[in-house]
């Protein structure tokens, strides 16, 4: 029997969790080929905060390692993007010049980070907080910094924060509205996770809009209506 063969664009949860059912389903069906563009193996991004609050490395995290590939003799190209798909012809191309062919292809890149367009968000020193190499950047930023402004005071935001403070920095936390978590707690609850994380040492500077990020190349200071954090 002719297998298949199946490519998975997005090496992520979504799509690995996809490639596992397919497997239960129907194991010698197809020839399963896996591109992702992080240099990894399948990890769950939601522990990411995990990593960077340290106690926890990223093989902790890891939830298919390099033998699962293996054992399940699936083709895996790490570190490598597919940049175009021909539907007329069935096949993808690669940022390294590979051209793969298929017959089912699944589509599961995930988001990208949404970086707030202000002036000097392209500055070194901004970063999103998405996956594995922003974590490893921020952690050696705390080595050589010792203040950190997060933007946003939702839940990613606060984990990101408590992590910055358990790496040793001084951490304001920007947000738009008057309370924190505001899609999951009301008033009175946000209110009480403030007043708890201020005692662990964040800093909120609340109802306010950042304005712009300065420095010649690196980020020096973010500038807030109403105030400034140097």
């Amino acid at each position: 029997m002719i297998k298949q063969k199946l490519v998975l664009i997005g090496n992520g949860m979504a799509g690995v969790r996809a490639i596992e059912e397919v497997l239960k389903i129907n194991p010698n069906g197809f020839e399963i080929t896996i591109f992702g563009t992080e240099p990894y193996p399948n990890y769950n991004r939601i522990q990411l905060s995990k990593v960077l609050q340290g106690g926890t490395s990223v093989s902790d995290i890891t939830l298919n390692d390099w033998e699962w590939y293996e054992d399940n003799k699936i083709r895996f190209y790490p570190g490598e993007t597919v940049t175009s798909i021909n539907t007329k012809e069935q096949t993808v191309s690669t940022d390294k010049g590979r051209i793969e062919s298929y017959d089912q292809l699944i589509i599961a890149t995930g988001s990208n980070p949404f970086m707030l367009p202000l002036p000097g968000a392209d500055k070194e020193g901004v970063k999103a907080f998405r996956n594995i190499k922003d974590c490893e950047e921020m952690i050696e930023y705390s080595k050589k910094h010792k203040k950190a402004a997060v933007i946003g005071g939702g839940l990613l935001g606060l984990e990101a924060a408590r992590g910055l403070l358990n790496l040793g920095m001084e951490v304001d936390v920007i947000h738009i509205f008057d309370y924190l978590m505001e899609r999951q707690l009301d008033r009175t609850a946000g209110k009480l996770l403030q007043t708890e994380l201020e005692k662990q040492g964040m800093n909120f500077i609340l109802q306010k809009n950042t304005a712009e990020i300065t420095g010649r190349k690196t980020c020096y200071r973010i500038k807030v209506y109403g105030w400034q954090q140097n």
